[in-house]
């Protein structure tokens, strides 16, 4: 969304604004680097389509997401942290049955075929810039920072059981609702994505009180900000 990335386009030079299937992106300069912005909406059809625009329509050489996300119980991430994703997951994709639920595997159909690797639920993301920003994060500014599996969810978990149930089957850290779904597109395209949320809330409680998006979006956008800054050319 538009405040998830308002420091973002504030800090990008030379900007132009254009619009691809009627949503708006801009162009510009980050420290040499070309930079392509796009707010791609909420949920998994709206990021997969954004995701294939700027990919059919630009060179693009690497996906960052950011946004905001809910952190699990146990991951002792606090509101304001910044959780680094090492893995996105589909939590609802799958069966639901008596038994409890099993992912596209017990299916035996991938999501994506990409040469010999099968995708069901789950994607790696890019290395070459999880730990180093996760380091460079702690070493140059006051936040804190933690590295983890994503889940991708339809419906977010409204009750502390249902957000732990998920963390417990995946091993999460955070949830969000449209990361899978750009890692499911950047697999069939070959493309490296890196994704970095700032924690506005603790998955499982909808008392909005206790939340915090402002300053999730504003520490995720200086993190990342400062991570672009400082990648070579």
């Amino acid at each position: 969304m538009p405040f998830e990335s308002e420091m973002v386009l504030a800090s990008l030079t030379r900007v132009r604004a254009a619009e691809i299937a009627a949503k708006k992106i801009y162009k510009g300069e980050l420290s040499g680097h070309d930079i392509i912005l796009m707010h791609t909406g909420i949920g998994k059809v709206n990021a997969a389509h954004s995701a294939t625009c700027l990919i059919e329509h630009f060179p693009v050489k690497q996906v960052i997401n950011i946004g905001v996300g809910g952190a699990y119980p146990a991951s002792r991430l606090g509101i304001g942290d910044i959780a680094v994703a090492t893995k996105e997951i589909y939590g609802d994709e799958g069966i639901a049955g008596s038994n409890g639920w099993k992912g596209m595997d017990e299916i035996g159909i991938p999501l994506v075929k990409a040469g010999r690797k099968k995708y069901f639920n789950k994607f790696r993301l890019d290395k070459s810039l999880k730990g180093a920003t996760a380091g460079l994060v702690a070493r140059h500014s006051s936040l804190v920072a933690k590295s983890g599996a994503f889940i991708t969810v339809s419906a977010t978990s409204g009750t502390l059981g249902r957000a732990g149930e998920l963390e417990r089957r995946f091993r999460a850290i955070c949830e969000n609702m449209e990361g899978a779904a750009i890692a499911h597109v950047c697999a069939i395209y070959d493309l490296p994505l890196f994704e970095m949320r700032g924690i506005s809330n603790i998955a499982g409680v909808r008392d909005k009180r206790k939340w915090n998006l402002g300053l999730a979006a504003d520490n995720c956008q200086r993190a990342v900000l400062e991570m672009i800054q400082r990648t070579p050319c």
